[in-house]
């Protein structure tokens, strides 16, 4: 078994877009989060070797406040467990956005949507 992985996107189709690449690249998906509050739970119950984190999420179609998006659920994830490995993965490619989730603890960034060389070699940052 490969690298495990936790996949964080409010977008069920992008989950599976990114499971089928994580799988892909020889990982095992071991859960899905579709908010910020489930990523960090799924975090401390499964204890991924990688995240991929959206930063921008919706609940019942409408996006949550600045106290429930992917950046704080990495600065949860990092406050838990310093060592995290996370994969932002977000159409919200604007550089303010990139050094906010690197600043918060983000190894990497990959654009949606991404093309699936880029995806490869940020995720092999991590292996």
């Amino acid at each position: 078994m490969g690298k495990t992985v936790l996949i964080v996107d409010d977008s069920r189709f992008m989950r599976a877009v990114v499971r089928n690449e994580v799988e892909r690249n020889g990982c095992t998906v071991v859960a899905e989060a579709d908010c910020s509050d489930g990523a960090v739970e799924k975090y401390k119950e499964f204890k991924p070797d990688i995240v991929t984190m959206d930063i921008t999420m919706t609940v019942d179609g409408h996006t949550v406040g600045r106290s429930s998006n992917g950046i704080d659920a990495i600065k949860q994830i990092k406050e838990y467990d310093p060592d995290a490995k996370i994969l932002v993965v977000s159409a919200m490619g604007q550089k303010c956005y990139v050094i906010e989730a690197i600043e918060a603890g983000a190894k990497d960034f990959v654009i949606k949507p991404f093309d699936e060389a880029r995806f490869a070699e940020a995720l092999s940052h991590f292996m």
